[in-house]
């Protein structure tokens, strides 16, 4: 056998042979075999039920499944662990061979079809398939009546009748005939036709980007070099952009040149897809280009994401598929569309000056509010039609302002187009199912008949079980069943009078009787659902508010409109938390009031605080009550130990490792806690251990409200509250506090000189100081019975004991607390290591013996000694 070259032989296979020849490949890759074999290639020629190997098989009746299971049995006992590439097997490509001569010498095909790879095969079984099963099968067909009836048994396959055969190669072909057909295909194969889709209704109407698409007009009208690359953002509509000219072209409204013209977009992931072989990828892409070069309607392609061409092709030259492009888009041959990001253009185009002169940038920038409102105006209707619901124009409105103020990460439009479009399938999910508060209700009622059930079983197996229990789950379960009949009830006219408002709209216009008939059916829906409405029937700013709020928990919408009444009531909620500590509480809520209420600068942090004072008078837990009243928990704090950050290069570690440094892309401590929760508190705890070049960081924070990471993100802080504690002039203010209290603001300008030797002028007036008074014993006194509560309802929750303290215990505490210089902080001190363990003997000794204890009373004798009795069930 003569040997030839394999690349220009292969290139003689047609489409669906070479299909089944990449397709075996792959097979090959998947299984980790050494060799692409003739069994790699033949199994998926089997595949297909209307090629020409099909219908070869019928004809001479031969069993296709079988035939493809005998070869299955004979690859499964092929070597595996091959971890590089494979390659192709002697026998292969000799059977390949004397296919191209079968159909060159007895069919006269001008390709070698699958048709002529069988009978290749059939001319020899006895040499290729030796040693094999599925070989005994293959002898059932005829080499004579095959040659000599080839056109007749293959008539009506799906790779086309012999006189209209299509070329061998995708990149070009032996014959006229074919090449038109198989550059088509090409095009088919591996681009979307923008145009045609364009034409059919499947593009969205483009609005605001007018200029960006007369430029493109502008580059594309030139004689050379007439290819723009649109550069920019991820999410500013780059790839609209391309879709808006494609809109263009099918309404006629651009010149006469591109009137004609088809808009193609190259798919780069069905040009790499099976492309195993090296050098696939690039006689695809070289197929492409020819057939686009060729095409008697003038084509422009489009390559989104282009950066992936640089460096796609094998594993070494990687610029090969780039390479291909720069001739014929220097010479004009070529007009392409390219699409990038400014970091990848940067990254690949700028580094490959060939390349990047043969582009014109055109640069796409994130539209105004205005502009995004827009285009949201302009998607509406396609939006009302795909969900069926009602979208209202100041809905619109808001998922442009809210998303550019509160969704930090992603460009206009598409987060604002993503917020409508999920606030659209809310109202409509809404609409259909049942609300969340129901199946909330009817979780609950499940898991406590499931308590009751398992508490009844233990009462039968003569267990122990404490009577209170079922007592409290039967009569939780009954009002339970009350709230939930009441909402379901509600629920059902709701959506009675949704429906028929909804009936209502779609009557046509809205005169006269309808008109009066539709605000009767609004005013009573309104009227049942009053400030909290179980469904919507249209997309309202509550609904984009309301998605909002869950992506980024941050209140909006009516959540603001509820937590207003929360923020009002902040200061009196926290006292409750913070003893002795009234005036500090007071300044800092009538800061988070006047943020709340939209006076601060929108730029800025809702607040920053520095809490100065002694140790254990209730700074770290202003930020916890904080945190816990204003965020929705204590989850939503942030706390950072600055005793961490003592030294300068610890910088990275909060806002992450800059390139070329370990640890780069993991992100920082506060930069990704923020980033994940912009809606926080964060906790700056000793700030004054700190090293200065960590602290001074905070400049930018406290002023503008945005940090840039390692990454070079910018962090928006203008949603957090930030405090800073420190113990500075902490003896200084014992020793002010000694006698009567002087005011808040005398305090403060009395320790500001000690706060000025740390922090410079210019972050101190960044930050609104807050002085902490030393606690006096009656503030301690309720501290401890704050404190004796939580470890009371800890007791009933884990162990389900009633635990109570007589009043000399909370005297007690308070009394060994103000004998030390930690405050408050003693009394956790105290409960931990003498009074906790007394209980643990009480409640261990109990489950020893087997008794279940019902009550535990706690009581100090005059020596100071607990007194603890327990009463069992």
């Amino acid at each position: 056998m003569i040997q030839v070259e394999l690349k220009p032989l292969f290139a003689r296979l047609n489409s669906f042979s070479s299909q089944a020849l990449e397709n075996g490949a792959g097979m090959t890759l998947a299984r980790g075999h050494y060799e692409i074999t003739l069994e790699h290639f033949l199994h998926p020629l089997l595949q297909d039920p209307q090629a020409d190997v099909a219908l070869i098989l019928a004809y001479f009746e031969v069993d296709a499944l079988r035939l493809s299971a005998q070869i299955d049995d004979s690859l499964a006992q092929f070597k595996q662990g091959n971890p590089g590439r494979p390659v192709f097997s002697p026998l292969l490509t000799e059977w390949v061979q004397d296919a191209w001569i079968a159909a060159s010498l007895i069919v006269g095909s001008p390709c070698i079809r699958t048709g002529t790879l069988l009978l290749a095969l059939i001319t020899r079984l006895g040499y290729y398939t030796a040693g094999t099963r599925y070989g005994e099968l293959l002898k059932g067909i005829s080499r004579e009546r095959l040659s000599n009836a080839f056109a007749d048994i293959v008539a009506g396959s799906s790779e086309g009748p012999l006189a209209q055969l299509q070329s061998a190669s995708l990149a070009g072909g032996a014959s006229d005939a074919g090449t038109g057909v198989n550059r088509e295909d090409t095009l088919t194969r591996f681009c979307e036709d923008l145009t045609a889709k364009a034409a059919s209704g499947g593009i969205d109407p483009v609005f605001g980007r007018d200029q960006e698409i007369r430029q493109m007009v502008d580059i594309l009208a030139r004689r050379r070099k007439n290819n723009p690359i649109v550069v920019g953002e991820p999410g500013v509509g780059k790839s609209a952009v391309v879709e808006g000219l494609a809109l263009a072209i099918h309404q006629g409204d651009v010149p006469d040149f591109l009137r004609t013209t088809r808009l193609l977009s190259l798919d780069m992931g069905l040009l790499e897809a099976g492309a195993s072989v090296k050098g696939e990828f690039e006689r695809r892409l070289r197929a492409v280009i020819d057939a686009v070069k060729a095409a008697t309607v003038p084509i422009i392609l489009f390559i989104d994401e282009a950066h992936m061409l640089i460096g796609a092709g094998g594993a070494s030259g990687g610029s090969d598929a780039a390479n291909l492009l720069k001739p014929a888009l220097a010479r004009g041959e070529l007009r392409t569309i390219a699409a990038t990001t400014w970091s990848e253009y940067k990254k690949y185009f700028e580094k490959d000056p060939a390349l990047a002169r043969r582009f014109q940038v055109v640069k796409l920038d994130e539209p105004s509010v205005a502009t995004a409102v827009l285009i949201l105006r302009g998607l509406k209707s396609h939006y009302e039609t795909v969900h069926g619901v009602s979208v209202r124009d100041d809905a619109m409105i808001a998922a442009a302002e809210l998303s550019d103020r509160y969704i930090t990460g992603r460009l206009l439009p598409d987060k604002a187009v993503d917020l409508l479009d999920t606030a659209s399938a809310r109202v409509r999910i809404g609409l259909d199912t049942r609300p969340a508060e129901l199946e909330r209700l009817e979780r609950q009622q499940a898991a406590l008949s499931r308590e009751r059930e398992a508490l009844e079983r233990d009462r039968n197996h003569g267990h122990p079980v404490d009577p209170g229990r079922v007592q409290a789950i039967e009569q939780t379960l009954t009002e339970l069943v009350v709230a939930y009949q009441a909402l379901e009830v509600r629920w059902h006219a709701e959506r009675a009078a949704a429906y028929r408002v909804l009936e209502l709209r779609t009557q046509g216009p809205l005169i006269n009787d309808a008109g009066a008939a539709l605000t009767e059916a609004s005013d009573r829906l309104k009227h049942l659902q009053g400030d909290d409405p179980l469904l919507f029937t249209e997309v309202n700013p509550d609904a984009i508010a309301n998605v909002v709020s869950d992506w980024t928990g941050i209140p909006l919408g009516k959540v603001l409109r509820d937590s207003a009444g929360g923020v009002m009531a902040l200061a009196d909620n926290i006292k409750t938390r913070i003893h002795g500590q009234d005036a500090a509480v007071q300044s800092l809520c009538d800061i988070l009031k006047a943020a709340q209420s939209g006076l601060r600068d929108p730029q800025q942090p809702l607040g920053v605080f520095l809490l100065v004072g002694p140790s254990g008078v209730g700074k770290t837990e202003t930020a916890l009550a904080v945190a816990d009243h204003l965020f929705g928990g204590e989850h939503a704090l942030t706390t950072l130990a600055m005793s961490e950050f003592q030294e300068k290069h610890t910088v990275s570690r909060l806002v992450g490792s800059p390139p070329g440094y370990v640890g780069y892309g993991e992100g920082g401590v506060l930069t990704e806690a923020v980033r994940r929760r912009p809606y926080s508190v964060v906790l700056l705890d000793e700030v004054e251990k700190a090293h200065l070049e960590v602290v001074n960081l905070f400049y930018q924070v406290f002023d503008k409200g945005s940090l840039c990471d390692g990454e070079g993100r910018h962090i928006d802080f203008s949603n957090t509250v930030i405090f800073l504690t420190s113990n500075l002039a902490s003896d200084e203010i014992s020793a002010l506090c000694a006698g009567d209290r002087p005011s808040a603001d005398a305090l403060v300008e009395r320790i500001r000189p000690t706060l000025s030797l740390h922090f410079k002028p210019a972050l101190l007036a960044r930050m609104t100081i807050v002085p902490y008074f030393t606690l006096q014993a009656e503030h301690l006194v309720s501290i401890v019975d704050l404190k004796l509560a939580r470890l009371a309802a800890r007791l009933l929750s884990s162990a389900k004991v009633r635990l109570s303290f007589s009043a000399s215990v909370a005297r007690t505490l308070a009394e060994r607390c103000t004998s030390g210089q930690n405050g408050a902080r003693n009394i956790d001190f105290i409960l931990r290591t003498s009074l906790t363990p007394r209980l643990s003997d009480v409640l261990l000794a109990a489950l020893a013996e087997q008794r279940v204890l019902a009550a535990i009373t706690v009581d100090v004798n005059v020596n100071g000694e607990w007194l603890i009795e327990s009463v069992a069930s």
